[in-house]
């Protein structure tokens, strides 16, 4: 793939964030623990919004609804992610510290409020205020890092913070599995309550007090933020193809369980297994973006492992007539995808550098609206035949490599 032309510069007043500019090559005295500490927040958040996925079905028997009636809180949960580059803006005007606080408290309050009331209102109620906390968590995160480690080090640092995606599966998903089969469909909602108050108070301790510094925000304000994104044809480049391929990846992703359970009976602690097949799968994704994203260059990484991730869609059709088959080609198919789109992270935190929360905000958002698209799209396709959903996942992928070729970055 060629060389690309960097962006041209973002030309708008701002106030470097501490961490930026000429000491950016130097990482603040403590980075090293934060970043071990934000992977164990984002393993257990990423476990309350994975484990819906292999138990769907558990779930909606649980508070007595249907699989469409499922699918359509789902949708309702992906689209609060349009509201990400709103709520996240607050990270650039008030402080990361403070936008990853504001995420961990809505996702504590989100699981208490199925533990008071577990109805199917309550329960979507809690997915959205959860998922929301998560949508403000995660930029704020990213804008973090990327206003502290340099960009030529920086998919390696933000690969090891997306482990939290890979363990919620691998851990997470098979401890969940195991709490629902002795205690019910909502017996993971008082841990996860427990676990979002640890970790508030832990991060409050631990993270540096930077409302007071002057964040990247000009005069025009919110609205100016917007604009600057909106009018970048390379950052909508890349927001497309990150919308595009979560997409695709979700077609499959929302009823893989079901899949499962349907072809080969499979039930509730043989769901969370599967699920940690997948986990180790996206642990692996993570791990070769570690390793490998920034000698490759993040754009010519996202080409590559969109291509990959066609190839193993168009796989499952074939390994999917056994049960042993069907994990290895989910396991394909996730690995292929995480390496795709943890190396799609960094370069967003690096197209508008000045606007760095709030582009990443806009990334959780292009995300978001691809997971609704696909929740929206997967069981009628499903319906369908299998077949089906394997052609919706290539397509999108096609269309993200589409994109792709608009994306200039410096790397």
């Amino acid at each position: 793939m060629k060389r690309i032309s960097p962006p041209l510069p973002d030309t708008a007043t701002t106030a470097p964030h501490p961490g930026t500019g000429p000491n950016a090559s130097r990482p603040e005295t403590g980075t090293t623990a934060q970043v071990i500490a934000f992977t164990i927040t984002r393993t257990i958040i990423n476990t309350l919004h994975r484990m819906v996925y292999p138990f769907l079905a558990v779930l909606a028997r649980g508070v007595g609804v249907d699989l469409i009636s499922m699918s359509y809180a789902l949708t309702a949960r992906s689209l609060v992610g349009t509201v990400g580059p709103f709520a996240a803006t607050i990270a650039d005007r008030r402080g990361r510290k403070f936008g990853m606080l504001l995420g961990i408290g809505l996702f504590t309050l989100g699981t208490a409020i199925v533990v008071i009331r577990p109805v199917f209102p309550a329960l979507v109620l809690s997915i959205i205020l959860s998922t929301l906390g998560k949508y403000i968590f995660d930029p704020s995160m990213q804008a973090y890092l990327g206003d502290r480690i340099p960009y030529a080090r920086r998919g390696r640092t933000i690969a090891v913070t997306e482990f939290g995606w890979s363990l919620a599966f691998i851990l997470g998903i098979p401890l969940m599995g195991f709490l629902i089969a002795r205690n019910g469909w909502m017996a993971p909602f008082p841990l996860m309550v427990l676990l979002g108050a640890l970790i508030f108070a832990g991060l409050s301790l631990m993270l540096p007090n930077d409302g007071q510094q002057p964040m990247s925000t000009s005069a025009g304000g919110d609205r100016n933020n917007f604009r600057l994104v909106l009018a970048s044809v390379p950052a909508l480049a890349g927001l497309a193809v990150g919308l595009l391929a979560s997409a695709g990846n979700e077609v499959v992703n929302l009823i893989f369980g079901v899949w499962l359970e349907d072809a080969f009976g499979l039930q509730i602690a043989a769901l969370g297994a599967a699920s940690a097949v997948i986990g180790f799968s996206e642990l692996g994704g993570e791990g070769l973006v570690a390793a490998f994203v920034d000698r490759l260059g993040k754009p010519r990484a996202i080409g590559l492992g969109l291509a990959a991730n066609c190839l193993a869609a168009l796989a499952l059709l074939f390994l999917g007539r056994t049960e042993a088959g069907a994990l290895v080609g989910l396991f394909l198919f996730y690995i292929t995808f995480e390496f795709t789109l943890v190396s799609i992270i960094p370069l967003m935190t690096e197209l508008l550098p000045t606007r760095r929360a709030t582009l990443m905000a806009f990334n959780v958002a292009a995300l978001s609206l691809g997971r609704a698209l696909g929740d929206l799209l997967a069981p009628r396709l499903y319906g369908l035949g299998f077949w089906f959903v394997v052609v919706g996942a290539v397509g999108f992928n096609l269309l993200a490599l589409v994109a792709l070729r608009t994306v200039k970055t410096a790397d």
